[in-house]
């Protein structure tokens, strides 16, 4: 559920380079439960500053769809809140970087470095949560396959290459569920290899009209060259002409040297990410399989170690995930996360590729057993062969009132109608519990253009939406930097639900789901569809709630609902 930059094919730029929701509900105050902002969308660009703050940003105030996270805190002023802790289930985070290391969480039952079990929870010295992808001897899992990829191995290591006639009657079903899986596996390795060459090509026609700005910016003597610049021009050579003409065409559709730079890192990032994923498909990849535990017994559940961060060089999304949650506020670094009052729970689960169902399902129930009262999921996958394990630990935190924020995918499809794992329905229409909230990814735009065009959707199993595009947040190594995807949306929905929880802890995770989908900002009018150029569909035909949170009125209606439950 990794999306590093939302890399938007526009026509300009193609011209240039030829949950099973419930709808039950709490108390609500009706002055929230029906807020609706008229005004126009903030025209013009942003500063890097703005940009960096976006989703803080308020509707009313700035223009921009954000959570008015500054008027959240005015409204806090002079009120006490208590400490929550939030678990990051994810690829791991950097509990050193300097925006993280004072909201780290610590398991103060534990003895650091004393190879003992102190607590008796069943892991040793787990001092800031617990890495289920790992061996006890200190090795850790960077990447694995996808799930579709585990169970095409599967079905071939039992069916080979039989013929339907060849295979026995009471294992007619799940033969015909191999072959299915196995044509999309293979039509899915082909559509990644074609996408791979066509952003090879773009990146390739990007180095171009690199090279040719180079060579007109010599021959003109500017540094920043404009249209004006080139018009008249008389070129010494056939090369030179054709670089004037190709720049000329360039900056006539609105693309400037400093814009091409840009576009060129995503396109790069994009490309390498795609190569990345290729590597999921491999039938023979698997290092999963080698940590010491049975994968397939749920049972055999105190593997792995406390190696929380995984590898700086290649993990980056938890701790991005964990930043839009609680990096410490105003501490003159970086940034500010949603939350104050927060300690954050490691607990890595995710690799490059599809996370195991048995890692989820004991993940969730770690977190759960050491106190988070939140945990984010910015993670999910198409298949799940042992989803009922991770369906019982969804229970269980139900049972201990934690809440469950999920992210709903980056496909930009509707999964009404195409299932995604986690969820909280077995049938993508009935909730069996009722703490799980997922979330849909936002843009600062408040037009046409509000939901993230990657974001998935879905009137009966996303509940809300949220900022998730450009989000400005840590990355390993005491470094910052904007991404996007719901993965970025979850964890800004976690942030205002660990504001509620902290200072308002006597609401219950049910309540705080309702709370963060009346609250929020209701949309009346029509946008752009996830995963379409240009169709439109009202933006309450998205999710259950037709809304995008807001912290403000989300506290305002926390409020409410906690004077009258006194």
């Amino acid at each position: 559920m990794k999306i590093l930059k939302s890399i938007l094919f526009t026509a300009t730029i193609a011209a240039v380079f030829t949950s099973c929701k419930s709808t039950s509900t709490v108390v609500l105050t009706p002055k929230y439960s029906e807020k609706i902002i008229n005004i126009p969308a903030k025209k013009g660009e942003l500063s890097e500053d703005e940009m960096n703050r976006w989703s803080h940003a308020d509707i009313e105030k700035d223009s921009i769809a954000g959570m008015s996270v500054a008027k959240a805190y005015q409204f806090l002023d002079g009120k006490k809140g208590v400490e929550v802790i939030v678990a990051i289930a994810d690829s791991g985070v950097d509990i050193e970087h300097e925006d993280l290391k004072d909201v780290a969480w610590t398991n103060l039952k534990e003895i650091a470095g004393n190879n003992k079990d102190d607590d008796n929870n069943g892991y040793v010295d787990d001092i800031h949560g617990w890495n289920f992808l790992g061996s006890k001897d200190g090795r850790i899992v960077n990447a694995d396959q996808l799930e579709i990829t585990r169970l095409v191995k599967k079905g071939q290591d039992k069916f080979g290459s039989k013929k339907a006639s060849e295979i026995a009657e009471s294992n007619k079903v799940e033969y015909q569920e191999y072959l299915k899986l196995r044509e999309e596996y293979f039509n899915t390795i082909e559509e990644k290899k074609k996408e791979i060459e066509s952003v090879s090509e773009t990146y390739e026609r990007v180095l171009e009209i690199e090279e040719n700005f180079a060579a007109v910016k010599k021959f003109t003597g500017k540094e920043n060259l404009t249209s004006e610049d080139v018009k008249g021009l008389w070129p010494t050579s056939i090369k030179i002409a054709t670089q004037i003409a190709d720049i000329a065409s360039v900056l006539g559709n609105g693309m400037t040297e400093k814009t091409l730079i840009e576009y060129k890192k995503e396109v790069k990032d994009y490309k390498e990410n795609i190569e990345k994923a290729i590597k999921g498909y491999d039938l023979d990849f698997d290092s999963r399989q080698s940590m010491g535990d049975d994968l397939y017994d749920i049972n055999d559940k105190y593997y792995g170690n406390n190696n929380v961060i995984g590898s700086k060089d290649l993990e980056m999304h938890g701790t991005h995930v964990a930043g839009i949650v609680a990096a410490s506020r105003n501490n003159n670094k970086g940034v500010n996360g949603v939350a104050n009052h927060v300690k954050i729970m490691t607990v890595r689960i995710v690799p490059d590729g599809d996370e195991h169902d048995k890692d989820v399902a004991l993940g969730i129930r770690y977190a759960v057993d050491n106190g988070a009262k939140i945990i984010n999921t910015s993670f999910g996958k198409r298949f799940s062969p042992n989803k009922e394990w991770v369906y019982d630990a969804l229970k269980y935190a139900e049972k201990n009132d934690v809440l469950i924020v999920n992210a709903a995918g980056n496909d930009g499809k509707n999964i009404d109608v195409r299932k995604s794992y986690p969820n909280d329905s077995k049938d993508l229409i009935t909730e069996f519990t009722d703490n799980v909230i997922t979330i849909g990814a936002s843009s600062l735009h408040y037009n046409e253009q509000l939901p993230a065009s990657f974001s998935n959707y879905g009137k009966i199993n996303v509940d809300v939406f949220a900022p998730g595009v450009d989000i400005y947040s840590t990355v390993p190594k005491d470094e910052y930097e904007a991404i996007s995807g719901t993965s970025m949306a979850a964890p800004s929905v976690a942030g205002v639900a660990a504001l509620i929880r902290s200072y308002y802890p006597k609401l219950s995770a049910s309540q705080v789901k309702h709370i963060l989908m009346n609250s929020g900002v209701k949309i009346n009018f029509d946008v752009i569809k996830p995963g379409t150029q240009s169709e439109k569909i009202p933006f309450s035909e998205l999710s259950v709630s037709g809304r995008i949170v807001n912290a403000y009125f989300a506290l305002q209606m926390a409020d409410s609902i906690a004077k009258v439950k006194k």
